[in-house]
């Protein structure tokens, strides 16, 4: 059996996850990483600050994963647990002092377990895959087991992301193509505040990585799984599910940030531009608010 960190796919992301950090980034993954003990395991940063200078982070809010191997051993509160595992994951808002400066991060706890299976060909949501086939730095693994499972994990990812779009596009080979197809198509599967040029951007910004990519997995593939026919309704089913699922963590992200519901209006707003007036008992039970206020901002169109 071939080694499965041994293909062309995984040496250029086991690459691209080893980059160094600047250390203002692995003090944030230190100070959420710490917040969950002995449970985490691993620590992954990502989205769009991944490219920014150490100078500009304090004006950014930073991404992290942090992986856990049990759910009931990252809080001190059960219930927390419980909806991390019911619906998983659970994200958090994290300050962080560095030289004289707050580094500000959101971040996100999910099992080692869940983000393998959500970055498989089987998961239904693209929530996971979508991100991780996106440049990524392995932050912090607890040991030397971790690592390779993160890297299968982020291989898989890119792999379902093309595997899953390749047949809305069966006619073509062209990677720019492909890639802003499947960027499109997982944004309209969740609650994605996205400009509708923000796939070209993240496209352009890393053309050769992701033509690079794309050479490699649609060898492996050599031909479309699913016809055109197939795979728009695999899409359409998908868009249910994501948009259902991403209206139940939004009521869970207000809940568990501190001034959550004005960071998830304060994020739609810089994104979309919509903006909706909050009262003091919206802030005071966000979980209770929030999906009104989601089905509002949809209606206003801040979700496209």
């Amino acid at each position: 059996m071939a080694d499965p960190l041994g293909g062309e796919l995984e040496t250029l992301l086991a690459e691209e996850l080893n980059r160094a950090v600047p250390p203002a980034v692995t003090a944030a993954a230190t100070a959420v990483r710490e917040r969950h003990g002995r449970a985490a395991v691993a620590v992954l940063f990502y989205g769009s600050c991944l490219r920014a200078p150490e100078a500009e982070l304090a004006d950014n809010l930073l991404d992290f994963y942090v992986l856990v191997d049990d759910y009931a051993r990252a809080y001190d509160k059960a219930w927390l647990a419980v909806a991390n595992r019911l619906l998983p994951p659970n994200a958090f808002y994290c300050e962080t002092d560095w030289q004289g400066a707050t580094i500000r991060a959101k971040y996100v706890v999910i099992s080692l377990e869940d983000f393998e299976k959500g970055c498989s060909p089987a998961a239904r949501n693209v929530s996971i895959w979508a991100r991780f086939s996106q440049p990524a730095r392995l932050v912090w693994a607890r040991d030397a087991a971790m690592a390779p499972r993160v890297l299968v994990a982020c291989a898989n990812a890119v792999r379902t992301m093309l595997r899953r779009a390749w047949p809305l596009e069966p006619e073509t080979r062209d990677a720019r193509t492909l890639w802003l197809r499947a960027l499109r198509e997982t944004y309209a599967a969740e609650l994605r505040p996205e400009s509708a040029d923000r796939a070209v951007k993240i496209f352009d910004v890393d053309r050769a990585r992701y033509e690079r990519l794309a050479t490699i997995v649609l060898a492996e593939l050599r031909r479309p799984e699913l016809s055109p026919e197939e795979a728009a309704r695999d899409w359409r089913g998908r868009r249910r599910l994501g948009k259902s699922l991403n209206f139940a963590r939004i009521a869970k992200a207000a809940f568990t940030f501190d001034g959550g519901l004005d960071y998830v209006l304060w994020k739609i707003r810089r994104h979309s531009g919509v903006t909706v007036a909050v009262t003091d008992w919206q802030r005071r039970h966000p979980l209770l608010a929030a999906p009104r206020l989601a089905w509002r901002l949809y209606r206003m169109g801040a979700f496209r």
